[in-house]
This record gives C-alpha cells, structure tokens and sequence, in this order.
C-alpha cells in the first residue's frame, strides 16, 4: 500500500469512528420554560420570558435531599444548547465512561435569553426587546433549574465563551449551589481592551446602518455581513486559517461560505443584544466570594482571550480553590473555538470532579 492510500485508509477510518461517536452519542430531550413577569436588571420586563433548554439523564437526590448529579452547560454568545450535541463535545463527554455519562449525570443545557429558541428580540419585539445582560442570563438559569426542574443543587458549571464567563457569576452569586466550576475562554475581569473595541465596533455598524430601520427591517441590513465577518476573525487561530485558506481565492472562498452560513440563521437584531449583553459582566470585585473547586481553561491561541494579557493569572490567586490552565497552541487547539473541542481539556474535567 503506498502513502497515499495509507493515509486516505487511515482518514477514512478517523472520519469513521467520528461518525460512529456522534451517533452513539446519547440525544437530548428538549422543552421550555416560561417565567411570568420577569423583571430585568434594566428595570424593564416581559410578561412572559421562554427559555429552552435540552437535558440528559434524570436528577438523583442524596443525603437531605440534594441533587448530586445535575450539571449545567452554558453555550457562548450566538449559540444555543445544541452546541454540546456535536461529536467534539457531547461525543466526548457524555457517553457511557465518559466525565458526563449521561446514564449517571442530570445535564441541563439552555439557550440564553435571546439565543435559539429562548425569547430574543426577533420574536417581535425587534429593537424594543428588554436589553438584557449577562445578569438576567444567570437569574433566568437559576429559575429555570430551581423552579421549572426542581434543582436545588449542582454537581457542575460549566460553559464556553459568554457561559465561562457566567460560570464566574454564578459561583460568586450562588457560592454553596455547586460543587465544582469550570470555565473555559473567559477571563474573570470585565470586558474592555480589544474585546470591548470588536463588540463596539460590531454595534455601531448595525445601529448606524440605513437598512437597520430602527430594528424594524423587512430583510437582513448589509450590516449583518460584518458582524458575520468579525466572528470569523475571532474565533479560530491564524494557523488553522491559514492552513484552510492558503490561497487568497480560497480565503475569499472560505469567508464567504461562512458568512453565508450565519447570513441563513442570524437575524441583525438578536446579534447586536447578544454581543452587548456583556455590559454588566465583572466579576473581578467578588472572585473572594467563590466557594466550589475552580478549574478555569484557556488556550494559548485565544484571540478574545490571549495570555499575554495576564488577567487570568493574575486573578486566580483570589479564588479560594481556584487553578489556571493555560493549554499551549497545538494541533489540538482552535482559537477561542478549543472551548468546544473537549478533547483538549477533558482531563481537567475529570480532575476537578475528582473526590
């Protein structure tokens, strides 16, 4: 056999076994929960606040009653819970022997307000939808697992991007709820430098677009092509990028394809609330507060999150049972994206619920 049949033998067999992982992965259930009257922290609220959510297993109570075994899993920012379906996270996570198994764990995994099919402002409301934070995010979880689910505690929290950085709130908001915390892509400070600069810039090209109409378009604005674009730019590494997009044909190719895919499913309103949702996250003032074993993982090659900065580092001295990982660039790392590819930080997982 020569090297090129070798290697499309041995493609095939990876490309095979990854198929075969997605679909023995175990299918969530999905359903809603609906708060009346629910009060943002702007001071304004809706009648009725929808949060969908997914979830796997059943809950399971101990000693006095607590549930042991339930996990939260919060996506980031443009995502839904159907994110932690995929093979690169649910495949490695919640199959039998794996850190989740759903046959022993109770996994919730909502949309955020105004992500998927939670409440957002293209239900209707357009741009007179309540602006809503990452505050509100957290109060709407806690409900929908203390009232809806009948949750009164939590093995784990966890989340990716906008839901590592919730994770934070919740440790410090609800300190004796978990057990544990793992954050990944975040830093625990509030949203400034670069990052803010990218969500502003974001903003702005959306609001100050003609075609916007206030919120109340017919069609998508030609603004929703450049915040389409700025994902893209933050969230892989350039050396994956440059190995998709070797040629500057093929750049253009790849790009294209990629805003027409968000063109498909993104609406300009529902994207400019999710990326100024951030406003009111800093958790930097209480990180004393947080109670539970903290593992928090970066990697490397994280535009949104790159170490030089030294936040985290700094930081996670203040945390009473807190660790920093920062996983160096690898063919294993993908930007901001190694949030999702489990594979990559599984082993911290399974230290932090260690006994």
């Amino acid at each position: 056999m020569n090297l090129r049949a070798l290697s499309l033998t041995l493609l095939g067999i990876f490309l095979a076994s990854t198929v075969a992982r997605a679909a023995d992965s175990p299918q969530p259930s999905e359903a809603d929960f609906v708060i009346k009257n629910f009060k943002f922290a702007s001071g304004e609220g809706l009648p009725e606040l929808r949060i969908h959510y997914r979830f796997l297993g059943h809950p399971e109570r101990g000693t006095g009653g607590l549930v042991n075994n339930a996990v939260l899993i919060m996506h980031g920012t443009g995502g839904s819970g159907a994110t932690f379906s995929s093979a690169i996270f649910g495949g490695e996570l919640f199959n039998a022997g794996q850190p989740l198994d759903a046959a022993h764990h109770f996994i919730v995994m909502p949309d955020a307000i105004g992500h998927g099919q939670s409440s957002k402002p293209s239900d209707g409301l357009h741009a007179r939808f309540p602006a809503y934070g990452y505050t509100d995010m957290v109060e709407a979880n806690y409900r929908l697992l203390t009232q809806g689910l009948s949750v009164n505690h939590l093995r784990l929290v966890m989340g990716t991007s906008m839901g590592a950085m919730q994770t934070w709130m919740w440790g410090e908001r609800y300190p004796g709820f978990m057990d544990a915390l793992m954050p990944l892509a975040s830093v625990p400070g509030q949203i400034s430098g670069r990052n803010e600069a990218w969500r502003h810039i974001l903003i702005d090209s959306i609001r100050n677009d003609p075609a916007w109409k206030g919120g109340e378009y017919t069609q998508e604005p030609p603004s929703l092509r450049t915040g389409e674009g700025f994902l893209f730019l933050m969230g892989s590494n350039p050396v994956r990028r440059q190995q998709d997009m070797p040629t500057r044909a093929e750049s253009d190719a790849v790009l294209e394809r990629y805003i027409q895919t968000g063109l498909k499913k993104d609406d300009a309103n529902n994207l400019m609330y999710q990326v100024a949702a951030s406003r009111d996250y800093d958790p930097a003032p209480g990180l004393e507060k947080i109670r539970a074993r903290l593992i928090a993982v970066n990697s490397a090659d994280d535009l949104i999150n790159p170490p030089e900065l030294g936040i985290l580092e700094r930081e996670i001295v203040r945390v009473p049972h807190g660790r920093a990982v920062i996983i160096p660039t690898s063919d294993a790392t993908y930007g901001h994206q190694t949030h999702t590819h489990a594979a990559a930080w599984k082993q911290y997982l399974v230290e932090l619920l260690a006994p």
